[in-house]
């Protein structure tokens, strides 16, 4: 196959705020930045860990996002995904907004549901839901999956109001706005490019009608299979608008392995014979050194190699 038969292949890297100070993600974030290989860079959205012990230090989000773009010079960055259950919509939207003046326009709008009322082991993570003690001692509410989907297109449409129009207002069941301003407005125009990310039925009508990119956790949280089913879905929904369903990003993030990229760099490639275009390659902590540039050359350049020569 040719360099110009092959599909463009995009690749990031995620620093899960968990455990691990600013310096280390801040010193990975640079080591990325001067990366060609790795095009962007990735955070969570959690208040306290969900995994392991519960204690440990955890960073708010949007607030290390814009430390890091005020750091780095060249990658796009964003949250994987923000939780659209902790923030109001429109001041999410002057977040954002703030963000990507300060990045000089390198913003991706990763947004979900965020926490709904989840039956245990749901979602690929063991035990209780997570979010139940995380929004319980910050003062958040669980809402049943239907009302957390509306409540999400409406913050969509909400953000791309105010991104577009001097005045705004906006009536919604959940969300009432009146007399919106909000400048500067976003150096990108109309607006940050929408990552959403999902995989339940509702959530992908709503990647086909809004999003430009589509994530979802791969391996081991859901497997190829599942992954490539749901895809289906999403082209389901876009034939059902009208909508060439090319016109949106596949992405997945991975968890890589320090100690055997061998596997990585099998499933990776079978994600990408599967039509994905966008991973997200996320680091466990601590960040051993030169972490970025282990990823460019052990996971990133044998896969493209790899591809090239199939």
């Amino acid at each position: 196959m040719s360099d110009q038969d092959l599909p463009t292949v995009t690749f990031g890297i995620k620093t899960t705020p968990m455990r691990v100070p600013y310096e280390d993600i801040l010193r990975v974030w640079q080591e990325a930045d001067d990366l060609p290989e790795i095009a962007d860079a990735w955070l969570w959205d959690h208040l306290m860990p969900i995994a392991g012990p519960e204690d440990g230090q955890i960073l708010e989000g949007w607030t290390l996002l814009s430390a890091l773009a005020a750091r780095t010079q060249r990658l796009r960055l964003g949250l994987l995904v923000t939780s659209n259950r902790i923030r109001p919509p429109a001041v999410l939207g002057k977040i954002a907004t703030t963000v990507d003046v300060i990045s000089g326009g390198r913003l991706i709008m990763g947004l979900g549901v965020g926490g709904t009322v989840q039956p245990p082991n749901a979602g690929g993570i063991a035990g209780e839901n997570p979010a139940v003690a995380e929004y319980a001692a910050y003062g958040l509410t669980l809402v049943p999956p239907a009302e957390g989907i509306a409540r999400l297109e409406e913050t969509i449409a909400i953000l791309r109001g105010m991104w577009t129009r001097d005045v705004f207002d906006f009536h919604g069941r959940y969300y009432t706005l009146t007399g919106n301003r909000n400048e500067p407005k976003p150096v990108q125009r109309p607006g940050p490019p929408l990552l959403i990310g999902g995989w339940g039925n509702r959530t992908l009508r709503l990647v086909a009608e809004h999003a430009d990119i589509w994530n979802i956790p791969g391996p081991p949280h859901n497997t190829l299979d599942y992954i490539t089913e749901r895809s289906a879905v999403v082209n389901d929904h876009c034939a059902a608008i009208g909508r060439d369903p090319r016109t949106i990003t596949r992405s997945v993030q991975y968890i890589v392995s320090y100690d055997d990229p061998a596997t990585d760099r099998k499933a990776i490639t079978e994600l990408i014979a599967a039509g994905v275009t966008h991973i997200v390659l996320s680091l466990r902590s601590p960040y051993p050194p030169q972490a970025a540039r282990w990823l460019a050359d052990e996971i990133i350049t044998p896969v493209r190699s790899a591809a090239r020569e199939c």
